[in-house]
């Protein structure tokens, strides 16, 4: 995060921990999502900027997503995979000014940024962090539309538009708006209400109820794409030339094999992302992961999880079959939806 925001959100009473930054408990900022607004400072992802006059031919020969879709009016999801299919990224893309911004989980950002620079070769094309110039912000709700119409002559109105002005970007997404502010000026900060801030993990309950996963440290090299139903939020493209990964992926699609998939569950537990799932039939063979969880009260999780869709019927537990079980609950999308 830019250092220009994370003191001023020090100094209005942010904390930042190993859960990310937080204003309040759980229970208090979780409240506030049934309000008519809220925001986040986006403490959990960094932004990649990828520039040159290769960026977009390097970018397509990388990513499961069809790039050349990805305009100064048009976001998408994406995935980065091994060889073997296997993701250890995933991302939204955009373009601003003839460059190409990836936003990524923060864990994984400065292994992602040298992995992609290995195979740049003599491509021309250059792959940077760019927090100290950027600064996300992510918004929902309707009350927060007035203070944008100030900021911007239009506003997107489907998931993926982006719009462009005065050197801030505004994305429209499944869970909300993502909000870019170059250079960190705090200044845009001011005119959002204190009672609107909620913390990073509170903010990740908007992406786990629009069914969006996010690939961090913990479940890199687990999931090929369609297990995590990047299929179904745009981020594969099956038409489009190779990539790392694509022979696994075309498979898996052509074939029929995605035997596992993402569902949406509460836990009573506090839940890790790549904790193991077990059902009793199956003894201790784990049959699926914990993707992405948010403690939303003491000893209580909603979680984003990748099962065997066979064992989906039986009663799933959390780390061993005596675990707690998994309560499901459902996505914002159906299964048709790709």
């Amino acid at each position: 995060m830019n250092a220009q925001w994370q003191a001023w959100f020090e100094c209005k009473g942010g904390v930042f921990d190993a859960h990310g930054l937080h204003f309040d408990t759980p229970e208090n900022e979780i409240a506030r999502l049934n309000g008519p607004a809220v925001a986040s400072p986006l403490a959990a992802f960094r932004l990649v900027k990828v520039s040159g006059d290769d960026a977009l031919t390097f970018l397509q020969g990388q990513f499961s997503s069809d790039v050349r879709e990805v305009s100064a009016a048009k976001a998408q999801y994406s995935s980065y995979s091994t060889a073997k299919g296997r993701m250890l990224a995933s991302m939204l893309i955009w373009n601003y000014q003839s460059d190409y911004y990836l936003m990524v989980s923060a864990d994984i950002a400065e292994a992602f940024v040298r992995r992609l620079s290995m195979f740049i070769l003599r491509s021309q094309v250059k792959v940077t962090l760019v927090d100290d110039t950027w600064s996300l912000l992510g918004l929902a709700g309707d009350a927060n539309s007035e203070w944008l119409n100030t900021h911007f002559e239009s506003l997107p109105a489907a998931a993926g538009d982006v719009v462009a002005g005065q050197g801030r970007v505004l994305i429209r997404l499944r869970s909300g708006a993502l909000l870019l502010a170059e250079s960190g000026d705090p200044a845009v900060l001011e005119a959002l209400p204190p009672q609107l801030w909620v913390g990073s993990a509170v903010w990740s309950l908007f992406d786990i109820r629009a069914g969006v996963a996010w690939i961090r440290a913990a479940t890199q090299d687990m999931f090929v794409p369609q297990m995590a139903n990047m299929d179904r939020i745009g981020a594969i493209s099956f038409r489009k030339g190779c990539y790392p990964g694509q022979e696994i992926v075309a498979r898996t699609e052509y074939l029929g094999k995605v035997k596992r998939r993402l569902y949406r569950v509460e836990i009573a537990a506090n839940v890790d992302d790549g904790d193991a799932l077990y059902i009793p039939s199956m003894g201790e063979q784990v049959i699926g992961n914990v993707v992405n969880a948010v403690c939303i009260a003491e000893g209580k999780s909603e979680c984003l999880v990748v099962v065997q869709e066979a064992g989906w019927s039986e009663s799933i537990h959390l780390r061993s079959i005596n675990g707690p079980q998994l309560t499901a609950l459902n996505l914002s999308y159906s299964d048709s939806d790709e």
